[in-house]
This record gives structure tokens, sequence and C-alpha cells, in this order.
């Protein structure tokens, strides 16, 4: 993004802002709270004009730069194949974002699943998200990529010009979704260099990554656990789930942010996770639910939920118990 940004903006100084050196050597397994990831974002467009700068960063994304996980994506046999170790390798990206391949009338969606309030950050993080899934796409397909539609969430940018060259689709802002629409054929397209026995290499050592993640990472399960405990009484507070981990409040936050998670972020997640896992069981009604994940309101609570999840929480319940 700072690259991208181009000469108009210190780059430098944006990087030192959220604690990297622009000078320093890279690791790809560094990971920034997401907080200050968007701050960032914010910072870059008080600086200059970003409309069309997810999309430019997308469109330079190259699947050499994610490691094992983009072997994995250039290896499956088919485009529906490396979508789908997108689906459940993305852990090793990222801690804040989750995708899903979700059947649709006219194809299959490939749905971004982005908690947290719909700042600047995150509004530019997510269509960055959607353009480089389709770079990456055109990577590995023998014939051009075109999806059916792409939607977005939040509301369109001044011009949307440069996002229509490079979907080359229709663009739908202000949808109930982040998500891409591919058609069946295009998932179906064989990629370019798919290998089975390459596959089942990468395949393996996908899962002892993710595996070593599970194994690094007990003190969000327990800080998730503490939080879901004390939800019914309201949104808790940092000093007080940290005190219950036996530990202070910088400590807390300082190891949340190894794995690339804020306190804020992680009560957001617990909170979804838990409404989805509640709604899935008919014995406790919405108001009862609103309650269980901290909301005083059910009204606060469905509005919170559509924005996690695009949908309000009655039409997930139906839409779950239907299948």
């Amino acid at each position: 993004m700072v690259a991208a940004a181009g000469p108009h903006v210190d780059a430098a100084a944006l990087l030192a802002s959220v604690g990297l050196d622009a000078e320093g050597p890279s690791d790809p397994k560094a990971m920034l709270p997401a907080d200050s990831y968007y701050g960032l974002l914010e910072r870059i467009a008080a600086q200059t004009d970003v409309t069309d700068l997810p999309v430019r960063v997308g469109a330079s994304m190259r699947l050499d730069e994610y490691g094992a996980l983009g072997l994995a994506f250039k290896a499956a046999t088919t485009l529906g194949g490396s979508f789908q170790r997108v689906e459940r390798y993305a852990r090793l990206w990222t801690s804040v974002v989750e995708y899903e391949l979700r059947p649709d009338r006219r194809g299959t969606l490939f749905i971004l699943h982005r908690s947290g309030e719909r700042r600047l950050g995150l509004r530019l993080s997510n269509e960055a998200t959607l353009a480089s899934t389709v770079s990456i796409a055109r990577q590995v397909c023998p014939v051009p990529v075109a999806p059916l539609e792409v939607l977005v969430r939040h509301p369109a940018p001044r011009s949307t010009a440069g996002h229509d060259d490079h979907f080359g689709c229709p663009v739908r802002f202000g949808a109930e979704l982040d998500a891409i629409l591919f058609s069946r054929e295009t998932l179906a397209r064989p990629n370019i260099l798919g290998d089975e026995g390459i596959s089942r290499y990468l395949i393996s050592h996908l899962d002892a990554e993710l595996s070593e993640i599970a194994e690094e990472a007990p003190l969000v399960a327990r800080a998730k656990d503490a939080i879901a405990q004390a939800l019914s009484g309201g949104a808790p507070r940092m000093p007080d789930i940290a005190r219950g981990l036996g530990l202070s409040a910088r400590s807390f936050h300082r190891r949340l942010a190894e794995h690339g998670m804020s306190f804020q972020t992680l009560t957001e997640d617990t909170r979804r996770d838990l409404a989805e896992g509640l709604l899935r069981d008919e014995s406790h009604s919405l108001a009862e639910i609103a309650f269980l994940t901290g909301f005083s309101e059910q009204s606060s609570f469905t509005r919170a939920f559509k924005r996690w999840v695009g949908t309000t929480p009655a039409s997930y319940r139906k839409d779950r118990m239907g299948r």
C-alpha cells in the first residue's frame, strides 16, 4: 500500500508509525494489529488521493509473495480448487479475515468476511483484497478471468473507473456482502501449472503450518473464552480480561499484537463467532442471543450482525436451518 501510494507520501514515516523499518529486512510472517494497519491506510489517505489505490495494489500482487500458499494456489488443478485452498488456509496470511465459498444460483460467491467498524482503512483494505483475488486468479488461468459481478458493502468512491477497468464486470457498491461472483465454468477451468503430486506435498506443508499456528495461539483461545463468558455483562474491558488471564493490560496488548490482533478485533470476532453458534441452536431467542453477546438491545445486535455477516440474524438462522 505504501509503495503504491507513490512519491506523494512519506513512506519511511508511514512505516515507522506502525513499527516497521523501511530499510529493514522483509519478514512475510510479521503481522500488524488490524487497527494499526487501518490507521496507516487512513494516514495515506490524508496525504494523497486513494480513490483507486486499492485497485492498483490488488493488480500488483503476485502469487510468489504468498509463500507456500501461493504455490499451492498455482498447483491446484482448477481455479475452484485454488480458492478452496484460500478458504481453508487463509489463516496463514491473516488472523482478521475469513473467506467463504458459497453456492449461488448464478455460480459461486467467494466471500470476504472481516469484522469491525466500516472505517476508511477497513474499506480500503477490503477493496484491495477483492482486487488481488481477481489478480491472482488471472495468474493461473489459461484464459482471461472476468467475474460475473463484484459486490462491495460500503458506498462507492467518487470515481469507480479504475475498479471497472480492473474487474472487467459490474461492481456493485452498497451491497450486503464483500464478495466476487464467479461462474461455474470459470472455477472449473484447469490451471496452467496444476499438478496433483505437487499439490499433495504443498498441502501437507500447509497443514503443518496451520497446526503450528493453532499451537502458538492458546492465549487467543483462552482470551476468546474469557470474553465470551463476560459478554452477558456487556462489552468487556481489556484490563479485566487481562487480569483474569494473569497478565497486565500492557502485556496482554503486546501478546495479542504478536498474533496480529487487537483487543477490539478479538472481541468483535468472539461476538460474531458466539452469535453464529447460538443462532444455529433454535432453543435461544434472538433477544437472548443479543443479551449473551453483550448487547443491551436486540436492534443493536441486529445492526452489528448485519455488519459482520451481511444479513440479519433471523435470515441467517432461517438459511442455516433450511440446509
